[in-house]
């Protein structure tokens, strides 16, 4: 009967490693989807801005580290725009602004999916755990001695 229950607490010891690595991995995938949904918001808001800009208005152009660049606006209808795999096209500020939009609602559904998945595996993170700290209490009390 020993035996069992310590199987059973190593497979479970086991399944709880297993499911907080899976848990980990799922909120690094959250973290990204979020960094990549943040880095659209400031692409939709430069978008908006830009679209009342006039031809050869002045702008300053970041270009890291909070340092920026004058730059006038030569064709303030056309955006060039990341398609993936280095890939970029130009695009109307309307196709550009509907990509942007798109990608975030794909990334926004993204989202739910992933924190679905890690709240079902928070669960059975939860239930293993108990079941761990029953065995634990079972097996405790098997090996205190009885009075007679």
């Amino acid at each position: 009967m020993e035996n069992k229950r310590e199987e059973e607490l190593r497979r479970t010891s086991a399944e709880l490693r297993f499911l907080e690595q899976t848990a980990e991995a799922i909120q690094s995938r959250i973290n990204m989807v979020n960094a990549v949904i943040t880095d659209l918001v400031y692409a939709s808001m430069a978008l908006e801005g830009l679209e009342k800009e006039k031809e050869n208005s002045e702008l300053l152009v970041p270009i890291g580290s909070n340092s920026y660049i004058k730059a006038k606006l030569e064709n303030p209808d056309k955006v060039i725009i990341g398609m993936g795999a280095g890939v970029s096209v130009e695009k109307t500020f309307q196709e550009a602004k509907e990509i942007v939009k798109n990608r975030q609602e794909n990334l926004g559904k993204t989202r739910m999916s992933l924190q679905q998945q890690l709240a079902q595996v928070a669960e059975r993170i939860t239930e293993d755990r108990e079941k761990f700290e029953s065995l634990v209490a079972e097996m405790r009390e098997e090996k205190t001695p009885k009075n007679v």
